[in-house]
């Protein structure tokens, strides 16, 4: 597939963006000025940007604990986001959400922590669309241990049954917390058990954004045109813990030479090598990018810092 220099570009431009923001939280963390549960998406930044990059404005993305890629990816505003993770007023959430909780209503992205919970959400709303006729899409992002809550495949099977405009994105990093997905699941692609509700379904190179792009530009469309429901499994890896801002070499569950070796698979790298190749960047260019980031995330982090806290007669406030 071609992909305009601009948009080439931009793809590249979001990944560096979110990769340098998280790396901040993990540096800014152990301080103790967020006192979140933060759940960091290092590794990962192809899924949400090539997905998002597919959608127009109006529609609807639900991610899972690991938000913050899909928060960014979606256009929420960088200042209110670590405003959030600080507790302030200022937040995107007004402090109440924190990380897990994410949301930027006016960018139709939200976030909730409960394994698969935002899958029948998603669902919901893509009937609501369906009903209203509105050629928008609902989005959901969720990790591969989703697959394992049965209201996952109650979802699927109601989507298809109402050819529901929604497109279901499964970033499969291969863990749940600590264990290997074959501890957890039959040796069976999760794409290919998907398949048998009837649903478009295939697996592709999360690390690979141009990619990610393409099968989402595809399964967007498909969804907006009265096509229903469509899976997307994307291969990736997250190099970071669970969750916190460290990395977890010393745990049994995973070596350092399996993360190393992922981390030579990295998404931005892969695309700044092969931008760099054709001359569409220089290497001046990306030294440009991270300066005019790294600038950015300072005024951000000067901002969510400088906030005020709420106030306590604010505490039952937007609590349902």
């Amino acid at each position: 597939m071609f992909v305009s220099k601009s948009k080439s570009i931009i793809l590249y431009r979001t990944m560096l963006r979110i990769r340098m923001v998280e790396e901040r939280i993990a540096d800014l963390y152990p301080s103790g000025s967020m006192r979140t549960p933060t759940h960091i998406s290092i590794g990962q930044e192809a899924v949400s940007t090539g997905v998002c990059f597919a959608l127009r404005p109006s529609d609807a993305v639900f991610a899972s604990h690991r938000s913050h890629a899909a928060y960014l990816a979606k256009g929420g505003d960088l200042r209110r986001m670590l405003a959030e993770l600080y507790g302030r007023a200022a937040g995107a959430c007004h402090g109440k959400a924190g990380s897990a909780h994410l949301a930027s209503p006016a960018k139709n992205m939200y976030a909730a922590p409960i394994l698969g919970a935002m899958i029948p959400v998603a669902v919901g709303n893509a009937l609501s669309f369906s009903m209203d006729k509105d050629r928008r899409v609902s989005v959901v992002f969720f990790g591969d241990a989703a697959i394992e809550e049965g209201v996952c495949l109650e979802s699927i099977n109601f989507a298809v049954v109402k050819r529901l405009p929604v497109f279901f994105v499964c970033e499969n990093n291969f863990y749940s917390t600590h264990t290997h997905i074959r501890f957890r699941q039959p040796n069976i692609p999760i794409y290919k058990r998907v398949k048998g509700f009837g649903i478009p379904a295939r697996q592709i190179d999360g690390n690979d954004v141009l990619g990610v792009y393409d099968a989402a530009r595809l399964a967007a469309g498909s969804c907006r045109s009265g096509g229903g429901p469509v899976f997307l499994e994307c291969v990736t890896y997250r190099y970071r813990e669970h969750v916190g801002p460290n990395f977890d070499f010393d745990n049994p569950y995973r070596t350092k030479e399996e993360v190393e070796r992922w981390m030579r698979r990295c998404p931005i790298k892969r695309l700044e090598r092969a931008l760099i190749g054709k001359r569409i960047l220089t290497e001046k260019d990306t030294l440009s990018f991270r300066d005019d980031i790294r600038r950015e995330i300072d005024a951000a982090v000067k901002y969510a810092d400088n906030s005020p806290w709420p106030d306590k007669e604010t505490m039952t406030k937007d609590v349902y």
